[in-house]
């Protein structure tokens, strides 16, 4: 048992390898939004509900565009692995453009979608907050999806540190600009929530700057991106990047509303439940990132296999990261459920008796979701790391199907009627978010299998 152990385990140094940067870069934007959070929670519950509210909007645009670029590290992995650096180069090419005429077009979209806000049931102070937030951040759109292009790109070439770079560098200049814009210091107003926002759109700015000069500059794409002359687009390729990519933000666009239903939803509850569900969510993306970072891992491994067309070592090397992401899983579900009591704290501000009544109760619900969180930790890790692998065979159309299946025909009913309907409260929307993570979980894994199995036979 333990020699058929060692041929997944003996994986795992190069896993972690390829994937620390991403986990870490990944954790970079999270760390963005939990400093935020914490920020802005020192102003008050009404504040933190506001900037979930306006981040709703945002993940949703977020999700479809970075879904969109994920076509491309695949792709690049693929002509990585066939040695084909004139495919690879195309593929950049056309990749690029096409995430920046994404980023724009979602960031009109988001800023067209600003109204809405009012028309959602949701309380009205937190909306007056909310509607600034959500100009910064959707223009910060613009960036990012750009940002992406030459992340993936990079990740496609196994070069996983340089977006890693970037990622700490929006943070470091995202956390003073919040000081400064938050709470207003020096020649810097006092602009509170909005602060925020526009701290995450600099941010966001210089990690593109950097992205692009780092890729321009670095020895390892020269052969890439030198000499780059404007050719007629290759419609085609923007097809194949499209047809890989659209399932794919579809994947992770039904995620993301998912999660932003669970924000709507505990809305309708009240301020309180609002911002107890952005303490748990914010929290359980912290530790939903390794999974990201192994995702990208598996893709950018699958891709090279099949590039090699070596599916026997495409799905050992597939299965040493569901394993490894397991054994991460596990920790992270014992630690919420030793911490569930402490951990909200991070974000609310106890001292003040105007507001004692209200952290409270915050505190209270968080704690509790903090224990369902424990639970999915291990669904929702894998899911995400055999979607990449999937992403890698390029098999995205039925993924796509099954996350809609689970999250909104399985999951989604459950949270609204035991979420609205019941006593349960926000606390009944998190059981459904369980129950859609662990259905995409299952499906996904039968559908990993299946795919290798023919791959192999064939």
């Amino acid at each position: 048992m333990i020699k058929a152990l060692h041929q997944y385990t003996k994986e795992f140094r190069y896993n972690l390898t390829l994937a620390y940067p991403v986990i870490i870069g990944l954790l970079g934007h999270t760390f963005v939004q939990l400093v935020d959070n914490v920020m802005v929670g020192q102003l008050g519950t009404a504040e933190l509900a506001a900037v979930s509210l306006g981040n709703s909007f945002f993940f949703v645009a977020m999700s479809l565009g970075i879904g969109f670029s994920t076509a491309i590290t695949p792709l690049i992995a693929e002509t990585d692995g066939a040695n084909d650096i004139a495919s690879g180069r195309k593929v950049f090419i056309h990749g690029f453009l096409l995430c920046t005429f994404i980023g724009v077009f979602l960031s009109i979209a988001v800023l067209m979608s600003k109204p809405l806000l009012y028309q959602m049931g949701q309380p009205e102070e937190v909306v007056v907050l909310a509607y600034p937030y959500l100009k910064w951040v959707a223009l910060s759109l613009i960036p990012l999806v750009t940002f992406q292009a030459f992340k993936q790109f990079s990740e496609g070439l196994s070069h996983t540190r340089p977006a890693m770079y970037a990622t700490l560098l929006g943070n470091a200049i995202n956390i003073l600009l919040n000081y400064f814009l938050i709470f207003g210091f020096w020649i810097f107003p006092k602009m509170g929530v909005e602060g925020a926002a526009l701290g995450t759109f600099f941010s966001r700015c210089a990690m593109l700057l950097f992205m692009a000069l780092y890729v321009r500059y670095n020895h390892r794409f020269t052969a890439f991106v030198h000499h780059l002359v404007f050719q007629k687009p290759n419609w085609e390729l923007f097809r194949k990047i499209i047809r890989l990519g659209f399932p794919s933000a579809l994947q992770m666009f039904f995620e993301v509303i998912f999660f932003t239903a669970a924000i709507w939803l505990s809305g309708f509850l009240g301020k309180n439940p609002q911002a107890a569900n952005q303490i748990a969510l914010n929290l359980s993306s912290m530790t939903f990132m390794f999974a990201m970072g192994l995702g990208v891992a598996a893709m950018i491994r699958v891709g090279n296999q099949k590039g090699k067309k070596d599916f026997e070592a495409l799905k050992r090397i597939a299965y040493s990261i569901f394993l490894l992401i397991f054994l991460f899983d596990v920790i992270f579900c014992l630690f919420f459920l030793l911490t569930n009591s402490y951990l909200p704290w991070i974000y609310l501000d106890g001292s003040n008796p105007l507001q004692i009544s209200d952290v409270n109760e915050v505190v209270q619900w968080a704690a509790s979701l903090l224990i369902i969180s424990a639970f999915f930790q291990i669904s929702d890790g894998l899911q995400a790391v055999v979607l990449g692998a999937l992403r890698g065979l390029q098999d995205v159309n039925i993924p796509a199907f099954i996350t809609f299946f689970s999250y909104g025909i399985f999951g989604f009913p459950i949270s609204y009627y035991l979420g609205i309907h019941t006593s349960l409260g926000v606390f009944g929307i998190w059981i459904g978010l369980l129950s859609g993570l662990t259905a995409s979980a299952v499906l996904l894994l039968w559908r990993f299998n299946y795919m290798t199995k023919k791959l192999i036979v064939n």
